[in-house]
């Protein structure tokens, strides 16, 4: 039975992952900043699998370098990382943007990533195996107005992958990304500040993914052969040209 470790498994993506990763049969380290729905996440799918916990902000160096270091015996071999933890903050021209988000954005989606994947990776080259896979975005593949500092952290997301990919070949690691397009989750709430109305119409007139399709395609790349690696993947939903063209049905 393999083991995954999955960051930001307490909503959206992550979550979806979590699930599809539990009915499927692996043993699953949850991610997470809030406790409460970690715990809830744990209790329902330790139903179905071997479940723990840790709690952290992948912000904070230490704290990750702290809890995976605290992993007991019975979870210390990680098989598969998911590097899932990200968020966008406003949607504002590059002069008008507020340097918090920029931070909040780096921190998390760059800086975070590669905290984690530093305190994770000894213990993959140590048993010469394993697989990581980053949730990148279309984000991470061009540059849509207003998206200044978001698409750039996505496209830091995507180079890392790829210096990844080739800084770890040889060691038996896959190593690949999934970059997702417009997925209904609680993204465009936190974009928005909490409004829930603006981000509502996000996903208004249109199918959009859900974060259940792209959990099944993580699947579909840890289920291949050990001899196949799934390097970079983008899906959209159909009404998805790019990141401005959307075909939207009033």
């Amino acid at each position: 039975m393999k083991t995954a470790m999955i960051t930001g498994a307490t909503s959206g993506i992550g979550k979806a992952i979590a699930y599809e990763f539990g009915k499927q049969g692996l043993r699953l380290i949850l991610c997470g900043r809030r406790s409460e729905r970690l715990e809830e996440l744990k209790k329902e799918l330790s139903a179905i699998t071997e479940v723990t916990t840790l709690r952290f902000d992948v912000r904070d160096r230490e704290k990750v370098l702290e809890a995976v270091s605290s992993l007991d015996d019975s979870f210390s071999t990680i098989d598969i990382l998911v590097n899932n933890a990200g968020n966008a903050h406003g949607l504002d021209p590059i002069d008008e943007g507020n340097p918090d988000d920029w931070d909040a954005m780096m921190d998390i989606n760059v800086k975070g990533l590669l905290y984690v994947t530093h305190a994770v990776l000894p213990k993959m080259k140590a048993q010469k195996s394993g697989q990581i896979i980053n949730i990148g975005s279309t984000a991470g593949k061009e540059v849509y107005p207003k998206g200044n500092v978001y698409c750039a952290s996505k496209h830091a997301v995507d180079a890392i992958n790829q210096g990844m990919r080739l800084d770890l070949n040889g060691t038996n690691i896959r190593v690949g990304a999934i970059n997702p397009g417009l997925v209904e989750t609680e993204f465009s709430e936190v974009r928005f500040k909490g409004d829930k109305e603006k981000a509502s119409k996000v996903y208004e007139g249109y199918t959009p993914l859900s974060p259940e399709d792209v959990a099944e395609i993580a699947w579909f790349m840890v289920s291949r052969p050990p001899h196949v690696n799934i390097a970079d993947l983008v899906v959209m939903c159909t009404d998805q040209a790019s990141s401005t063209i959307v075909n939207k049905n009033p």
